[in-house]
């Protein structure tokens, strides 16, 4: 058997796309296909964010962000998101259309199938990520049907209908 990376055999999973962001004074925001459900009751979620990332201290700093689960017209957005050229702080937003989170106050973009806006409960080392775990404070969704997945180190769309 050849020896195979743990990134090439990760793309063979395929996940769903989003957008993590946190508002105020740390306004950022990155995109993430390392996010979970974890509990119905308490409502928990779960993202994953390397420990040199602008995000994590972000997300430590202000122990709130949001989630926008990415539909299949928004991989121009997910790329934008992913760009480390793109412009930090607020002016990152600027380029996108979004509104901000009723709980948390971080950007909700516009278009997405989904929103989930979380407090920081608790966070693990895992390597060199961080597993942040969220108590979800609120979420909605929208009527879309064709979500944004990564699969085989690409981008693809899928209709739910």
């Amino acid at each position: 058997m050849a020896e195979t990376s743990l990134r090439d055999a990760m793309s063979r999973f395929a996940t769903g796309i989003t957008v993590l962001t946190v508002g105020g004074e740390q306004t950022h925001g990155m995109t993430a296909n390392a996010f979970s459900s974890v509990s119905l009751d308490p409502p928990l979620v779960l993202c994953c964010v390397s420990r040199t990332a602008v995000m994590h201290d972000a997300i430590t700093n202000t122990k709130r962000f949001a989630v926008s689960i990415m539909g299949a017209e928004q991989e121009p957005t997910a790329r934008y998101f992913a760009d480390r050229r793109r412009p930090r702080g607020a002016a990152q937003f600027e380029a996108v259309d979004w509104l901000p989170g009723p709980r948390t106050g971080a950007p909700l973009l516009s278009g997405a199938l989904a929103w989930v806006e979380c407090e920081l409960t608790q966070w693990y080392e895992g390597g060199d990520h961080s597993i942040f775990l969220g108590q979800v404070l609120s979420c909605s969704r929208s009527e879309g049907t064709r979500a944004l997945l990564f699969y085989g180190s690409q981008f693809h769309q899928v209709d739910t209908r």
